[in-house]
């Protein structure tokens, strides 16, 4: 592994021990050369994805970003890092295990927001702002009325 900080070929792993939710391997690396520590990861790949965007642009699967969209959501909310990994892991296992290498973008969407309205709606109303592109005023208190009315126990108005 190469040492991100001086470019050294030739990095020693310190430690390793499970990570996550026993899905990845957390390695602790240390660089001869420079003396610089880092931390790597190895997960299980099932196969390369591809994502198709809405205007056709096909773009390598990049888990960092759907990491980083789903904090984006959370951010500020009740909801551990552990719990965005946990969701992200899982997405992605659902992708690698569709049997399809290319995923359309919206179906990333739809997971991600199926994930977030179990998890806290107002990051669920975040993340759909974005994805959905609403437009006007109107669309967004239409997508908060559905999911007031979702929310609400069954016989409240």
């Amino acid at each position: 592994m190469k040492c991100p900080f001086c470019g050294c070929n030739d990095t020693q792993v310190k430690d390793s021990r499970e990570a996550e939710d026993n899905t990845a391997i957390r390695r602790r690396r240390e660089c001869p050369e420079c003396g610089s520590r880092f931390t790597t990861f190895e997960r299980v790949q099932l196969r390369e994805l591809t994502v198709v965007k809405k205007n056709g642009e096909k773009t390598k699967f990049d888990r960092d970003k759907l990491a980083r969209s789903i904090q984006v959501a959370v951010r500020k909310r009740p909801v551990s890092d552990d719990r965005v990994e946990k969701i992200v892991n899982s997405i992605q296992r659902r992708l690698e295990s569709s049997g399809e290498a290319e995923i359309p973008s919206q179906v990333i969407g739809e997971y991600v927001m199926d994930a977030l309205s179990n998890l806290d709606h107002i990051a669920y109303i975040r993340f759909a702002s974005v994805y959905r592109d609403f437009r006007e005023v109107k669309d967004f208190e239409d997508f908060v009325d559905t999911i007031d009315k979702l929310a609400k126990p069954q016989g409240e108005n």
